[in-house]
């Protein structure tokens, strides 16, 4: 194996005074999923903003590349690879499609027909996206609105993607069919952070899973010796 491409060490964060997360690390490796899982308020979110630079880190490390994050603000960590899409499918909802991807690759200050050319690779993971170029991004489904909001990430060329509950709201066969999508993308050695509420739709795609739980790390190991996956659901919930 690589190296990790991120390693989070004893990370204490949260919102201004209110601390979250007491004690979480992990680690992920390019061409490799590593999964975060956790009921709801275990700090799963919470530690995802952190390494996107949105929440304050009151303790432990962040390395990236070999490099120190805490001083690095939130558009520096874009511009080192790291994309972070939030929960939600957060799309401009009135612009189309191919705006919205557009919007996506800003930063990598390339001129209009450049940045208009890695379009392809997103229409070529996300077909159904080329067939919805031109329309608004609201009027698509929720899974269609996920993939563009997925897309608008890799528009940056990130080395690290950070997905927070990518399958909320969605239905089971969209789920699968996001997910697929998902696994997909580890084959260009993307390292791929993974943030699920929806347990055996995510082991099914990691390779590593780390079980947060009050702020802290309550299991943590890589998917092929995870013998009983119910001994990770009653980790999930708490028990």
């Amino acid at each position: 194996m690589t190296d990790p491409l991120l390693t989070v060490e004893h990370l204490a964060t949260g919102y201004g005074d209110l601390r979250a997360v007491w004690d979480v690390s992990f680690q992920v490796w390019p061409g490799r999923i590593t999964v975060l899982l956790g009921r709801n308020g275990s700090g799963k979110t919470t530690s995802l903003r952190a390494v996107a630079g949105l929440n304050p880190v009151h303790g432990g490390t962040m390395t990236y590349d070999g490099r120190s994050l805490e001083s690095v603000a939130a558009h520096g960590r874009v511009a080192l690879g790291v994309s972070y899409v939030q929960e939600g499918k957060r799309v401009f909802r009135t612009q189309t499609v191919r705006e919205n991807l557009l919007l996506g690759g800003y930063s990598l200050k390339l001129r209009r027909r450049a940045l208009e050319n890695e379009l392809d690779r997103i229409y070529e993971l996300f077909p159904i996206l080329h067939d919805k170029r031109d329309d608004p991004a609201g009027s698509l489904s929720g899974g269609q609105q996920q993939m563009v909001a997925i897309g608008q990430a890799l528009m940056a060329k990130p080395r690290l993607l950070m997905l927070d509950e990518p399958s909320g709201g969605l239905a089971p066969s969209v789920v699968a069919e996001v997910m697929a999508r998902v696994s997909a993308l580890k084959d260009s050695g993307l390292a791929i952070l993974l943030v699920e509420q929806a347990v055996e739709a995510a082991v099914d795609v990691a390779d590593h899973v780390t079980v947060i739980d009050i702020g802290k790390v309550v299991v943590s190991s890589p998917v092929g010796e995870i013998d009983d996956l119910e001994r990770i659901k009653d980790a999930c919930m708490g028990r």
